[in-house]
């Protein structure tokens, strides 16, 4: 098997050849939004977006620096009544975190701090469910089905007294998957009726399907229903930390006198440029779904089967445990995604730049040759 060293110089690597064009941008696209240069190791493991901060964010983000010396309070609430409205919700309705983490902890510390249940698919995001746990909450478990989306009729069935609130990350991480949508709107519509739903779209802007409803709207209805969203992904902002809730008006006090780690005037002003460069959102969702695409025809191809994603990574049937391809992918100069148990064969991988993604791609193959 070739190392990434050797692969890198042969004739199908980078050393000897050009990129296809269909994996280089333009110098006004590299201009525009950035994309990492190629690294020693290539780091598809955290799902994040290589591409951005894109050229509006970064001038922005350096004129902010002169706001620097003041405290972030005024810059938040503007902040805020703009999501407000992108949403179609009050500024009360909004909670700025020091990225979504921090509002999915807070949530789960404010709900069942000292007892206390929370229903959740497995397996999942687990920011909320591990802290809560320090803080005394029980977790009830529900496997996810062999399709690897959420068993809502389990988890419905399992709502009782204790239970504090539902946890559904939508689509899930780590498996990629959408729950459908007249499925989640009677979920949400019938769960909400006995304890607190909790929404993570972090990375709903992914979603592939026409029209798909987020929960915002039963927000703004006053159901019982909080959701969070992110700058991190489809923004590419995970390094500036900052997110936010959308809670109703009922449990919005509740919530925000415990959050501890608010964000700060730089993070501030990217997330409001950020929400304004339309074309670096539409550029990060096309230059993903080509590397989704490129990701699973080499899956086809070598028949490993996987989830279907809405996200920015895939969830594949690595045949081998997680902790051996890992070490291989090292070899080949790529980090991948870690364990998710019970799933110990099965691998996430983050979708990169093109370029990235090409070089997974070929180690990916070279490695399943």
């Amino acid at each position: 098997m070739q190392t990434r060293r050797d692969w890198m110089f042969s004739s199908i690597g980078l050393g000897g050849l050009l990129l296809a064009p269909e994996f280089a941008l333009s110098k006004e696209e590299i201009r525009k939004f950035n994309p990492r240069s190629i690294s020693k190791t290539i780091k598809l493991s955290s799902n994040e977006n290589p591409y951005g901060p894109s050229e509006k964010v970064q001038k922005a983000v350096i004129k902010a620096f002169e706001n620097s010396c003041r405290y972030p309070t005024t810059y938040s609430k503007l902040l805020e009544v703009k999501l407000a409205n992108k949403h179609g919700v009050n500024p009360e309705n909004i909670i700025i975190t020091g990225g979504s983490g921090e509002g999915l902890k807070i949530t789960g510390l404010t709900l069942t701090r000292g007892g206390g249940e929370i229903l959740s698919g497995k397996p999942t995001y687990l920011a909320m469910m591990n802290f809560a746990e320090q803080w005394g909450a029980k977790i009830n478990w529900v496997p996810v089905g062999r399709d690897k989306g959420y068993n809502l009729n389990e988890i419905n069935n399992r709502i009782n007294k204790k239970t504090k609130l539902v946890f559904l990350c939508n689509p899930n991480n780590p498996t990629g998957t959408v729950i459908p949508k007249e499925t989640l709107i009677d979920f949400c519509l019938s769960a909400s009726k006995e304890t607190i739903v909790f929404s993570d779209e972090a990375y709903y802007d992914f979603i592939q399907t026409p029209n798909y409803p987020s929960m915002d709207y039963l927000v703004k209805e006053e159901k019982n229903i909080i959701v969070s969203r992110t700058f991190s992904k489809v923004y590419g902002l995970a390094g500036f930390r900052i997110g936010y809730l959308i809670v109703p008006s009922h449990l919005s006090k509740q919530i925000r006198k415990n959050v501890v780690a608010k964000s700060n005037v730089l993070a501030i002003a990217a997330a409001d440029k950020a929400l304004e460069d339309k074309e670096f959102y539409n550029f990060s969702l096309n230059k993903i779904k080509q590397g989704r695409n490129m990701i699973t025809a080499t899956l086809d191809k070598l028949g490993l089967n996987y989830a279907p994603s809405n996200t920015n990574f895939v969830f594949f049937h690595s045949k081998r445990n997680i902790d051996d391809l890992g070490k291989q992918m090292q070899e080949q100069g790529v980090k991948v995604g870690r364990p998710f148990p019970p799933y110990y064969d099965w691998c996430r991988v983050s979708i990169g730049t093109l370029e990235e993604t090409n070089i997974f791609t070929k180690a990916l193959e070279n490695i399943y040759s």
